[in-house]
C-alpha cells in the first residue's frame, strides 16, 4: 500500500498562493527560508504573513519568483517592511496563534506505535510550538479511554477503534472523539510460544489462548480475520484474552498464552527473551494497515484550537522524521530510555530497522516492518467498522461512511499537512487488500455479509 499512497499523492500547495509545491517555494526564496522556518507557531505565522503580503503586492507568480531570485528574500522582505507594517502584523498574528493551554498532558502506552508522540518530545518539537508537554505512561487502553473522557489527558496515543466506539457510545458514554493523525502503519506480529514451533498451521490452533491488547483494537480484528480465513471461529475455537501490552511477554512466559498479537516491541521482546517466535507480520495480512492514532475529544479542539494546531504540527513533523529509514537508528536510540519505551536498544533497532531475529533461527530483513504515516484514511476506518460489526461489537444500523468522516479528520489533516509542505493523497478513501481480498469502502454492508464466519 505504501507505493499506492505515493502514487496517489499530490504536491502540497504553497500557502502563498503561487500554485507551486512548498519545496519549490522554499527553493525560490532561497536559503533564508529553510524547512526549519516552518517549525514553531511564531515562525510558521511569520512565513505565512510574509508570503501572503508578497503575493498581494506581486500577484503574478512568475514575476514574483523572478523578483525574489533577482534581489533575494532578505532584501525583498526588508523593502516590504518599509511600506507595510510587517513587524506589527506578525506580532498580532503570533498573539492570535498563542496556545490557549500551553501545559498539556499526553497519554501513551509504551509500544512502538506511539513513536511520533514520544519522538516529538525527545526532539524538542513541542517546545518549538510553545508547548510544555507531560507524557503520561498508561498501562492499558481502557484506562486511556477513561482519562480522555474525563479530560485528565488533553490528547493520547490510542488504538484505532476506540475513537470510533467512543463516538458511538459503545463501552462508555458517547463522547465525540477524533483521530488527529495516524501514529504508525504495520508494526505488529502474531507471536507464538516456542513450544509451538512445530504447529505453524493455524488450522491446528484449536484450543489456543491468545493475548490481545483490547477487544476492539486493530490487533484483535486482524487476529480474528486471520483465524477465520483459516477456518477457525475466534469466539469458539480459541480463547482471546485481554492484557496490557507490558504484561504480554510475562504471561506468555508463565504459560497463560499460546500466542499473542500485540504491537511491537513486545513480539520482538518475546524473541529476545527466548520465549516466543514470530509466526507472521501483520503487514502480510493487511499491508500498511494503521494501528494506533493520536486522538483528541471534540471539547479539547473547540476549547483549545491553537494548542491543538501546535500539538498537531509537532507530532506530524516527528512522524515524517521517523518514517525515513535513515533516521530509524537515531529514533531507536532516543526512545529506548526508561522515560520513553524502556526497552533494550537492540530490540527497538530490530523493529525500527526491519532486520530482526524471528525466533526460528533466521535473520529476516523487512524494511517496512513498521512505518509512520500521519494521514488518516477514512477507508481504513470503514474497514475496521465492518469488522466490529462482523463480530457484533457495534450496532447494525450505522452509517459507515458518515462515522468515518466524522471521526477521521481527513479534510483537516490534508489542509494542515499541505500547509506544512508534506504530501497528502488525492482521496481519503482507497481500496485495500486484506489477505488477497479487495475491500471497497463504498460497499461496507455487502462486505460484512460476505463472510461465512461472523456473529451478525
Amino acid at each position: 500500500m505504501a507505493e499506492k499512497v505515493k502514487a496517489g499523492a499530490v504536491s502540497a500547495s504553497c500557502s502563498c498562493g503561487c500554485n507551486g509545491s512548498m519545496a519549490l517555494h522554499r527553493q525560490t526564496l532561497g536559503m533564508a527560508m529553510s524547512a526549519s522556518d516552518y517549525s514553531g507557531a511564531e515562525n510558521y505565522s511569520d512565513r505565512f504573513i510574509e508570503t501572503t503580503v508578497l503575493n498581494a503586492m506581486i500577484p503574478d507568480g512568475l514575476q514574483r519568483r523572478k523578483f525574489l531570485q533577482a534581489v533575494g528574500a532578505s532584501t525583498a522582505l526588508a523593502a516590504i517592511a518599509q511600506i507595510f507594517p510587517l513587524a506589527t502584523t506578525k506580532a498580532i498574528a503570533q498573539d492570535a496563534l498563542k496556545p490557549e493551554k500551553s501545559k498539556l498532558n499526553l497519554g501513551f502506552v509504551p509500544i512502538t506505535c506511539t513513536t511520533p508522540l514520544l519522538l516529538a518530545h525527545a526532539m524538542g518539537e513541542y517546545q518549538k510550538e510553545g508547548l510544555d508537554v507531560s507524557l503520561m505512561r498508561t498501562p492499558g487502553w481502557a484506562l486511556v479511554r477513561d482519562k480522555l473522557i474525563n479530560a485528565e489527558f488533553d490528547a493520547s496515543h490510542i488504538v484505532l477503534a476506540l475513537p470510533l466506539t467512543m463516538t458511538l457510545g459503545v463501552g462508555a458514554p458517547a463522547t465525540n472523539t477524533f483521530v488527529s493523525s495516524v501514529q504508525n502503519v504495520n508494526g505488529n506480529a502474531i507471536t507464538l510460544h516456542v513450544k509451538h514451533k512445530d504447529r505453524r498451521n493455524p488450522r491446528d490452533w484449536k484450543g489456543f489462548k491468545f493475548g490481545i491488547p483490547h477487544d476492539q483494537s486493530m490487533h484483535a480484528m486482524l487476529l480474528r480475520y486471520y483465524l477465520a480465513e483459516n477456518g477457525l471461529d475466534p469466539d469458539r475455537d480459541v480463547e482471546l484474552r485481554v492484557f496490557p501490552p507490558p504484561d504480554s511477554v510475562a504471561n506468555m512466559a508463565s504459560g497463560n498464552l499460546d500466542g499473542m498479537l500485540f504491537a511491537e516491541p513486545w513480539g520482538q521482546r518475546a524473541v529476545f527473551e527466548g520465549i516466543g517466535f514470530l509466526h507472521m507480520l501483520t503487514r502480510d495480512i493487511f499491508e500498511d494497515h494503521p494501528c494506533c492514532v493520536l486522538s483528541v475529544t471534540e471539547k479539547f479542539i473547540t476549547t483549545n484550537p491553537n494548542s491543538y494546531g501546535a500539538m498537531y504540527r509537532a507530532v506530524v513533523r516527528a512522524t515524517e522524521f521517523a518514517d525515513k529509514i535513515e533516521n530509524r537508528q537515531q529514533v531507536a536510540e532516543l526512545l529506548a530510555p526508561a522515560n520513553y519505551l524502556n526497552q533494550p536498544k537492540t530490540v527497538l533497532e530490530q523493529v525500527m530497522l526491519g532486520r530482526y531475529a524471528d525466533g526460528l533461527g533466521s535473520i529476516v530483513e523487512v524494511p517496512q516492518r513498521i512505518g509512520f504515516k500521519a494521514f488518516p484514511y477514512e477507508s481504513t476506518a470503514i474497514w475496521l467498522l465492518t469488522q466490529l460489526r462482523r463480530w457484533n461489537m457495534i450496532p447494525d444500523n450505522i452509517d459507515y461512511q458518515a462515522i468515518a468522516q466524522k471521526v477521521f479528520l481527513a479534510t483537516d489533516a490534508k489542509k494542515r499537512m499541505d500547509e506544512m509542505g508534506f504530501a497528502t493523497p488525492a482521496s481519503p478513501r482507497i481500496q485495500h487488500t486484506i489477505m488477497g481480498r479487495v475491500f471497497d469502502p463504498a460497499f461496507p454492508n455487502e462486505y460484512v455479509n460476505s463472510f461465512a464466519i461472523k456473529r451478525t
